[in-house]
């Protein structure tokens, strides 16, 4: 069915322009509302007022122009039904074809900074919405854009089309247009429920971070061939609407179809590399770290990740904190590895890699502000903050009677970065710069120590070891004593701490408490 009319009343005005010129040489009648009929009309586009249609001038501060059946019985007409279009006939009523509406910037005002409630109500949108949810109620007959990122799809299919749009892709816009309210709604929900005061001067309080109603709205991104196991679905979504960052907006440059486990994986090793400042490289299997190092150079640092565990870095992950460089490419190009997940990958990179068809190349860039992170249980989801809390020396407390060397300050809290991305209870041995040996996921701390000793292929010989919890007894710390370290950091904590640093003590070792936990279950 050839669109013969449409509506365009936008806030967000990316694009609309070049949008309606389009419609406009397809032959559409343009009607539009307020500032956005005033801005097609200075750019040379031919308009019609909502006034005009309607037979009223926008009243009570913009409040009503669209709320009127010349508007909705437009879009709610049903063109199969004689008595629908008599009707409106009857009222001298055109149908609209297209909608192209967007809605008022709500939670853009709702989250500036001592906004009152009058603002917050007044740019709460009325109009916008229910035309949105006519025209998608009405979809057969009705095509609705509630983002300026289709425009360009839409005129391409209208002029392949005679101005015409699918009945698929009418469908396709109408859960976007439900989607979308429905996201609006929410969003005055969770901010209203903040409010202590309907008072139009009540100021808006911060938000909660745990509020007492919890909206989630997303939109899939790709589906995965399986989930963990082969006979598991599995597919990828992100915040609808939120601007790609992180995982979810990676860029995939060559390889196969990305997996549930390599999703998992790259996450894992991603938030672990960008621990650092100087140039660093992670190797992940299985979510734990098996290779991990900093350098003065990248290759360098990848050099002395993969001496960590070689066995265990085959078929694992890599991360890098800086551009991949060619040099560095050169020598992953000798590992098997699943993908590689980098800022930037240089052109010399590339050509280094792309002999390995299948190696997954992932450009990132910074995850999104949110702090919070959550896990599905049974009936339910788990909220928490994530552990970003940020250790220096100044926060340690050396319990031993002798402190630690500069030296081994300096690996102690390299090996706090490691250990907190280790599956508890965990265990990492390292040096400066470098992890050496890896504990990860036993039920108990001493069984931790001795297979992060036994992992190990470096020496651990002069090495500190750190861990995620306290040291529930000494026996740990004999354990690691007999690999041959020299410093300890933990969080401390236990009632038998005086028995641990009088251990400590007796081996002549370093301990700092950091004072914090880093569990991750």
């Amino acid at each position: 069915m050839r669109i013969e009319r449409a509506l365009l009343s936008v806030t967000d005005k990316t694009g609309v322009v070049e949008f309606a010129r389009g419609l406009a040489e397809l032959g559409v009648e343009l009607v539009s509302t307020g500032g956005t009929a005033r801005l097609l009309a200075e750019k040379g586009l031919k308009v019609t007022e909502i006034a005009e249609v309607t037979g009223f001038p926008e009243m009570l501060d913009g409040r009503v122009k669209t709320l009127h059946p010349a508007v909705h019985g437009g879009l709610l007409a049903r063109r199969d039904d004689p008595a629908h279009m008599a009707a409106i006939a009857a009222h001298g009523i055109k149908p609209i074809g297209l909608a192209v509406v967007n809605l008022y910037r709500f939670e853009e005002t709702a989250g500036r900074s001592g906004v009152h409630m009058a603002e917050i109500i007044e740019n709460i949108d009325i109009g916008g919405p229910s035309m949105i949810r006519s025209a998608a109620k009405n979809y057969r007959d009705v095509a609705v854009v509630v983002s300026p990122g289709d425009y360009a799809a839409i005129l391409a299919e209208m002029r392949a089309n005679n101005a015409s749009l699918s009945n698929d892709t009418r469908w396709h816009l109408a859960r976007r247009a439900f989607a979308a309210t429905a996201a609006y709604d929410s969003a005055i929900a969770a901010t209203l429920a903040r409010a202590d005061s309907g008072a139009p001067e009540a100021p808006l309080p911060a938000s909660e971070i745990f509020p007492p109603r919890l909206s989630l709205h997303l939109e899939k991104l790709m589906g995965l061939r399986y989930g963990e196991n082969p006979h598991q679905q599995a597919a990828v979504y992100r915040m609808a609407g939120a601007p790609p960052s992180g995982l979810a907006g990676a860029r995939q440059l060559q390889g196969k179809e990305l997996s549930y486990n390599n999703l998992v994986d790259i996450d894992a090793a991603w938030e672990l590399v960008n621990e650092f400042s100087e140039p660093a490289a992670a190797i992940i299997k299985h979510t734990n770290p098996c290779g991990l190092a900093t350098g003065a150079t990248q290759a360098d640092a990848y050099r002395r990740a993969l001496e960590c565990d070689p066995v265990s870095a085959y078929g694992g992950v890599l991360a890098f904190n800086r551009p991949l460089e060619e040099d560095t490419a050169e020598e992953v190009a000798k590992l098997f590895t699943e993908a590689i997940a980098a800022p930037r990958f240089s052109g010399g990179a590339r050509e280094k890699l792309a002999s390995k068809r299948n190696l997954r190349l992932l450009e990132l860039g910074a995850a999104s502000a949110s702090d919070l992170m959550w896990k599905q249980i049974s009936g339910g989801l788990l909220l928490q903050t994530k552990d970003i809390r940020p250790l220096s020396e100044a926060d340690l407390k050396v319990v031993t009677e002798r402190a630690p060397t500069p030296e081994e300050l300096r690996a102690l809290l390299f090996a706090w970065k490691a250990v907190k991305h280790v599956k508890s209870n965990a265990i990492v041995y390292a040096r400066e710069g470098q992890l050496l040996g890896v504990g990860a996921g036993q039920m108990s701390r001493v069984d931790s120590v001795k297979i992060g000793a036994a992992k190990a292929v470096l020496p651990l010989a002069g090495s500190v070891v750190a861990s995620d919890a306290f040291f529930p007894f000494p026996d740990g710390i004999e354990e690691a004593v007999k690999a041959g370290i020299t410093a300890v950091i933990q969080p401390g904590g236990s009632v038998r701490d005086d028995l641990v640093i009088a251990a400590a003590n007796q081996h002549k070792l370093a301990m700092v408490f950091t004072g914090i936990r880093h569990f991750r279950h």
